[in-house]
């Protein structure tokens, strides 16, 4: 049981504003004569007991009640009484969904590799009656069972499943935190895989891993590539083997986009030329190019007329 909800059981501002007008009242009667000091000082005995029995508890709390050291019930939210001396409030359970921090520190993977691990789990108290009768300090329990359920988990799985299946080692943990923690009264909502560090030398070892894989896959990449183009070349040749004009049009093609930009000059083997015959077409294009540069004249200026 925390401090606060200890503090809390015993005083409130209802108790104490109704303590202190009560010993107001008992003090005017008192000095205008209607009671003597025995009445007074029954008087504020009684209010004391009664103040004592008034207690709040907030909107996401229930109060335990014991009487004679039995379980009472449960009372809240808002003001209740109790029985002052024969009951007892034992705690303020709060209902609220609250997060516990846990981790693993040098733990062994199941292929031997040591981890620390930072996890959280977020729960709630829905049986208030079982939260309080069945464990002495839930959170703490809570907090102990997830760490060696952590602990267990990281023993079964290696440590490539830890960094790439996080999603499923974290329900996995869910599920056997709440296996335990149900019979308690809580429910263990979800867990969360914060962190997983390794060892700094492992960590470089696996990054020249995947760096060589990359390397790897690149040039595989490239190899199929140049096979696929080698493929499509060969399929192109027998095409041209069997269709000599079509090879005669791709010549011609390549000649004029050779040739189509000023200033560029085009080398072809001498057999070229006597094959598609590109020495006839090199120069029809040539002479077309020619006919295109060549300067228009400008006119001649007006001479000036005599008057």
């Amino acid at each position: 049981m925390r401090n606060n909800e200890k503090s809390k059981a015993w005083g409130n501002p209802i108790s104490v504003s109704v303590l202190i007008i009560s010993v107001i009242i008992l003090a005017g009667l008192y000095n205008l004569g209607f009671i003597d000091e025995l009445a007074l000082i029954a008087g504020i005995l009684f209010f004391i007991i009664i103040s004592a029995s008034i207690h709040i508890a907030n909107q996401w709390e229930r109060a335990v009640v014991l009487r004679m050291g039995k379980f009472k019930g449960l009372k809240g939210p808002g003001p209740f009484m109790i029985i002052p001396i024969i009951d007892q409030i034992s705690t303020f359970i709060d209902q609220r969904v609250r997060v516990s921090a846990f981790k693993a520190e040098q733990t062994l993977t199941k292929d031997t590799v040591p981890v620390n691990v930072d996890a959280v789990v977020y729960w709630t108290v829905w049986d208030v009656e079982k939260a309080a009768l069945e464990v002495q300090e839930y959170q703490r329990a809570i907090e102990h069972i997830a760490q060696t359920g952590l602990r267990d988990t990281i023993g079964k799985h290696e440590l490539a499943t830890l960094l790439q299946e996080r999603d499923k080692i974290a329900d996995d943990l869910q599920q056997v935190l709440d296996k335990n923690t149900s019979p308690w009264g809580i429910t263990c909502q979800t867990v969360g895989i914060k962190d997983i560090a390794i060892p700094q030398a492992l960590a470089e070892a696996m990054s020249k891993e995947a760096q060589a894989e990359r390397e790897r896959r690149a040039r595989v990449i490239l190899g199929t590539a140049e096979t696929e183009i080698a493929e499509k070349f060969a399929l192109a040749s027998k095409e041209y083997t069997d269709n000599p004009v079509a090879l005669h049009l791709r010549g011609m093609n390549m000649l004029f986009e050779g040739l189509k930009e000023k200033g560029s000059m085009v080398i072809v083997p001498s057999s070229a030329l006597d094959t598609m015959n590109l020495g006839a077409i090199g120069g029809l294009v040539s002479l077309a190019k020619t006919n295109e540069e060549k300067v228009i004249p400008k006119p001649r200026p007006e001479t000036p007329q005599a008057e």
